[in-house]
């Protein structure tokens, strides 16, 4: 049967952040894509036709869009002491990936823009590829493969000092114009969806180091204030080459920005979103909004992460969207556990944000995020031609908190994963 109707009585539209009221949705499996949807017009029969679903009670709406993922990362909670680099081999990363990505999915996330194979060199991409062959479940997948840093800035290291590191690399090094022209087409020949670079890090790592090199356990018994803020990886000048040079191969780009200072460079230089952005203020907003920039805040890890400041660092996002900054949602996923990816969106409505805002900016935002027409793809809203991407949550997100958490139906490309709460072909 390689088409089938929905019938909904509540559907949202990301669009008008508006909901639509007795649709049905007529998809395509072999083109995976929305045929068509109309108004009824009549009572649906008391008995359905076969292979229609019923949606009738629930709320409707496009897929949901994670747009700053990890899928080789599980949450630092589990084990703080742990260095997945270092402890955990590549076989057994990938065998978590495709756990994650089911997950994933299931919690209503039909797309993953996953921002670095953190040490796992280009796998990223074969996990897409096997998503998208069919061969394991997952969400649609944009993948940034290792991402591009300055040298000595974003790289695992340990106390072996000889040959300056002896943990798989993170990133694609590269200095000066040049070497980073050579370092997105590296990256773009080794199958990125997305380059992602580092405006600024903590690079003296090694100054005061933390039990066992993880970044965010500390050890040492008198640290100073500030032992090893994050400071500029690149100039103006590099992030400027590129982002052009990004380009010339029609690839968004994305910019891990902690400073005010590395956030201002990077909207500048062009970067399509701004990831993190800790110490924002009005300034920083402007230059995002001057230049088009979309924000992802990670509120999620920050909570964990930043926890003295996370009050401000909340109160900042909802600044940004007072200030008309565009927003797409994504936590850092991975940090925290996949599954559990809601927590950003959860946390974006607690900071005042209204709720249809933040669904527009978890879906169509979310493809705006990966490049929008860029990536080959649409999804994030429904329309005929569109992607099929459709779950259904069991209550209203605009009356119920945990609603995002209720996902009892999930649909991607026409595919049915879940239905009435249970997973579909997961055996």
């Amino acid at each position: 049967m390689p088409q089938r109707t929905l019938h909904t009585d509540t559907l949202f539209n990301p669009l008008t952040k508006g909901v639509e009221n007795g649709v049905s949705i007529v998809v395509d499996e072999d083109t995976g894509s929305v045929v068509k949807l109309f108004g009824r017009s009549e009572p649906l029969p008391a008995v359905l036709p076969e292979g229609d679903v019923d949606l009738r009670g629930k709320f409707v709406m496009p897929g949901f869009v994670d747009a700053h993922t990890h899928i080789f990362l599980h949450s630092y909670d589990e084990n703080p002491s742990l260095n997945q680099k270092r402890d955990e081999s590549f076989t057994e990363r990938v065998i978590r990936a495709v756990n994650h990505c089911r997950v994933g999915l299931l919690a209503g996330y039909t797309t993953y823009r996953d921002l670095g194979s953190e040490s796992m060199k280009e796998a990223d991409c074969n996990v897409r590829d096997a998503i998208n062959r069919g061969l394991i479940p997952g969400p649609r997948l944009f993948v940034a493969t290792r991402v591009i840093a300055s040298t000595g800035s974003y790289e695992s290291r340990t106390e072996n000092r000889i040959g300056g590191t002896c943990l798989p690399n993170g990133s694609d090094p590269a200095d000066g114009a040049d070497e980073i022209r050579k370092a997105v087409r590296r990256r773009i020949a080794h199958g990125a969806d997305i380059v992602k670079f580092y405006a600024d890090y903590r690079r003296r790592i090694m100054r005061y180091p933390p039990r066992q090199q993880h970044p965010y356990v500390g050890s040492v018994l008198h640290p100073p204030a500030q032992p090893n803020p994050d400071v500029l990886c690149y100039s103006q000048e590099e992030m400027d080459a590129l982002v052009a040079e990004a380009r010339l191969a029609d690839c968004p780009v994305a910019c891990h920005a902690g400073t005010k200072q590395g956030v201002i460079m990077a909207a500048k230089a062009g970067s399509l979103t701004i990831e993190h952005a800790y110490f924002a203020d009005d300034d920083v907003f402007a230059a995002m909004k001057e230049n088009g920039c979309i924000f992802v805040p990670t509120l999620a890890v920050c909570e964990r992460l930043h926890v003295q400041r996370f009050p401000e660092i909340s109160a900042q996002v909802k600044r940004a969207w007072d200030l008309g900054v565009k927003l797409a949602c994504g936590g850092d996923t991975g940090t925290y556990p996949h599954g559990e990816n809601a927590r950003e969106m959860e946390l974006m409505i607690e900071a005042g944000i209204p709720v249809v805002d933040v669904l527009a900016a978890g879906t169509v935002g979310g493809w705006k995020s990966c490049g929008g027409d860029q990536c080959g793809k649409r999804f994030g809203w429904l329309e005929e031609g569109l992607s099929a991407d459709i779950i259904a949550l069991d209550a209203d997100p605009r009356q119920e908190k945990n609603a995002l958490r209720m996902v009892s139906f999930v649909m991607k490309d026409a595919k049915i994963w879940k239905k009435e709460g249970a997973a579909i072909g997961m055996a």
